[in-house]
């Protein structure tokens, strides 16, 4: 089935909408790296490893999912791969939950300066912000189903089982709630599955939101046929 946009607003912002949306990955992505690379605290010695690392992290990785549907609907708007689909789905939720998190529990321990605060802001707030706006206001509608709201969770369950098979073997959690030296496996494990429901549930509230705003996108029929210029005079 293919998407559709909300007749009342100009399609022909759409397109520029996700180009600045993907603008925004990517400059606050590099600035994240660049400040890692320049930040000595931590468990990672060197720049190259500290910049590595930043991929680790799954705020990078969202903005990064983002940025991987933002810039193909900025070029052209009629996708219709069930692969495609899905991670336009993952990006949304997990993009909305990274931004609610930061904002509600995070924000007021990590305050950086200069543009390490760019960079911040860019991949906690503003492509959070556009990213939500966008598809609300532009879709693609029809997009979401309970078999592609089931499937965007695979993304963060590789994310998650990756963080703690490569924490094991480099002794570093990206993150304290999957940190089992401190908590144990049983404890880090039943956290990741906490997590994963509440993604689950943005997906789901995701799918039923689509739905409701879909019923104010008329769908243009398949039989239509174009007006004459005779016919549209009324001759």
């Amino acid at each position: 089935m293919h998407g559709t946009y909300d007749l009342d607003v100009p399609t022909k912002w759409a397109r520029p909408w996700f180009a600045a949306t993907a603008v925004c990955v990517v400059a606050g992505v590099a600035l994240s790296i660049y400040s890692a690379v320049h930040n000595p605290a931590g468990h990672f010695h060197s720049g190259v490893a500290r910049g590595f690392n930043t991929l680790a992290f799954f705020t990078i990785l969202s903005n990064l999912v983002v940025g991987a549907t933002a810039l193909p609907l900025a070029l052209r708007l009629d996708r219709t791969s069930t692969v495609f689909k899905t991670f336009r789905l993952t990006g949304l939720v997990a993009i909305t939950v990274t931004g609610i998190v930061y904002h509600v529990a995070l924000s007021s321990f990590f305050q950086p300066g200069g543009v390490h605060q760019l960079g911040n802001q860019l991949v906690h707030t503003v492509v959070p912000l556009l990213t939500v706006i966008g598809w609300v206001a532009f879709g693609p509608r029809g997009w979401t189903s309970g078999r592609i709201a089931g499937l965007s969770l695979v993304f963060p369950a590789c994310y998650l089982a990756f963080s703690l098979i490569r924490g094991a073997v480099i002794h570093w959690y990206p993150y304290f709630f999957i940190d089992v030296t401190r908590i144990g496996y049983g404890q880090g494990v039943l956290n990741s599955f906490w997590v994963l429901l509440l993604l689950l549930g943005v997906a789901a509230g995701a799918t039923a939101l689509d739905r409701r705003l879909g019923r104010r996108v008329p769908a243009p029929a398949a039989d239509a046929e174009p007006l004459s210029p005779r016919s549209a005079s009324g001759r």
